[in-house]
């Protein structure tokens, strides 16, 4: 695969007002995104999380303020051509009925005039990266397909000719729980190898804290009540409204955001060992089983109630009384 880095996305002052409405639905919105990385914007339905984010495509045409990829301000841009560079996955889907599956993932590539053989390896390779095979799944139609398959489809076309940007619009929320949770997982693993920048709108916070790099939690506006690592946030999160949208458990959340690594204490211990790469809420699970006595840890050392209360900061005895 070609396997460009992603490209930043600046946006500046980003306002947009609707006529006849009281208050803009964003309002100088202003935000610098890395390349490689994978943002999410957090907030209550209205909140215009989305509105801000298909500013970036130019789905919607901001009012006021610019917006810069790669440095380049994306209004100066052909509406075609931008979108082309920028890979786009919402919650319906939006496969074609009518196409096969690798018709659907060949949509961009053939626009842009790609020839048939460089289209068949590309879709083949699509296909293979989402973990679909092609030899399957390519003459087949969305309608033969389930929710979470239609869904990667939608993925590999967005992927399909290689853009450096990817929006996704609560791209996992129309599954059931269980293939939500098999496609955040496969999607984190996707992203470690692709280095796409990725803006990633939810209002599963749980969600944003597994796959974001950075969370921006949002409130009317769009205003920007804090834009943080997932750990800083729920470490310290920077008001009433930020703590309130975290909700309880904050603590168990922390624990799934840090490694065994920063919990180990010399020492011995009984039972199944785990590896320093898992992360607290497994170890504290594991504690757990073992009759909350300490556990091994791979190449030494040990994990304890107390020690993991130490890295946290709290005493985890005490969480969930």
């Amino acid at each position: 695969m070609a396997n460009k880095t992603g490209a930043t996305i600046e946006l500046l002052n980003v306002s947009k007002v609707y006529p006849n409405q009281p208050e803009p639905a964003v309002e100088n919105f202003t935000m610098t995104i890395n390349p490689g990385e994978l943002v999410m914007l957090v907030g209550p339905s209205g909140c215009g999380k989305t509105t801000t984010m298909k500013m970036i495509n130019r789905i919607i045409e901001p009012s006021s303020g610019s917006i810069k990829i790669d440095g380049q301000d994306i209004l100066t841009l052909d509406q075609n051509q931008l979108r082309r560079n920028i890979g786009y996955v919402i919650q319906q889907i939006g496969l074609f009925p009518h196409m096969t599956i690798a018709e659907n993932v060949a949509v961009v590539p053939t626009l842009l005039g790609w020839s048939k053989d460089k289209i068949r390896a590309r879709v083949a390779e699509m296909l293979e990266l989402v973990e679909l095979d092609p030899s399957v799944f390519s003459n087949r139609y969305p309608k033969q397909l389930s929710g979470g398959q239609q869904q990667r489809v939608g993925v590999a076309r967005a992927l399909s000719a290689d853009p450096p940007v990817m929006l996704m619009d609560e791209p996992f929320g129309a599954t059931d729980p269980i293939t939500r949770e098999r496609l955040q997982a496969e999607f984190q693993q996707l992203q470690a190898n692709i280095g796409k920048t990725i803006v990633f709108v939810t209002h599963d916070f749980e969600e944003a804290i597994k796959l974001g790099d950075r969370i921006a939690v949002l409130s009317k506006r769009s205003k920007i009540e804090q834009f943080d690592t997932p750990a800083n946030i729920l470490a310290n999160p920077a008001s009433e409204y930020v703590a309130s949208f975290i909700g309880e458990g904050a603590a168990l959340k922390r624990l799934a955001l840090m490694r065994v690594d920063s919990a180990v204490e010399s020492g011995n211990a009984t039972g199944p060992a785990i590896s320093r790469d898992e992360n607290l809420r497994v170890a504290l699970d594991s504690v757990v089983l073992n009759a909350g006595r300490p556990v091994p840890v791979v190449g030494g050392g040990r994990v304890s109630i107390e020690s993991i209360s130490a890295a946290l900061g709290i005493d985890v005895s005490r969480l969930g009384q």
